[in-house]
């Protein structure tokens, strides 16, 4: 028994001895903000997803005041400059008519260094000369239109002529 133990005892001590001498490995250090990871800097354009010729609006910061205008590039729009408006930089900008679909970065660039981005996607829906192939439905012409159209009469006629052969053949009740 006794055995036992000092042979516990020995382990435990080797193992602390181990964990004593092992080198300690280094906390993984905080990455340090750039000027290119800024938390006050952001910058939204809405829509996110627009067709060309739609005038879409910026949101931007840079720090906390945005006192100073700043500038918004992309190659959806080209530059617009965004200025101090309520606490937050804003501006306006149409995408050109000409321009081709796709996704497009939009780069926020602040006068302290800052920068911000984001993505604008440019869509082409092209409006329809007509109406969406749904099906043929009873109006659409052929062979069934006539055919619904002659039934539905044909009900109406027989339903009207029961009717008054029924309001004949009642008898009168009289005083």
């Amino acid at each position: 028994m006794q055995s036992r133990s000092a042979v516990r005892r020995a382990l435990l001590s080797t193992a602390g001895v181990i964990a004593l001498a092992a080198p300690a490995t280094p906390a993984a250090a905080a990455p340090t903000p750039t000027p290119m990871q800024s938390s006050n800097a952001f910058v939204e354009v809405t829509p996110n997803t627009a067709q060309p010729g739609t005038r879409v609006n910026i949101r931007a910061s840079c720090d906390q005041t945005n006192n100073n205008q700043a500038t918004v590039e992309s190659q959806a729009f080209g530059r617009v400059v965004v200025r101090p408006n309520n606490g937050f930089l804003t501006g306006a900008v149409t995408i050109p008519g000409n321009r081709a679909p796709g996704t497009f970065d939009v780069n926020l660039t602040c006068p302290n260094g800052n920068t911000a981005h984001t993505t604008l996607t440019v869509v082409n829906m092209s409006k329809p000369t007509q109406g969406p192939a749904t099906g043929g439905g009873g109006t659409a012409g052929g062979f069934g239109g006539p055919v619904v159209l002659v039934g539905g009469l044909a009900v109406i006629v027989l339903g009207g002529g029961l009717w008054l052969f029924s309001a004949r053949r009642r008898p009168s009740t009289g005083p």
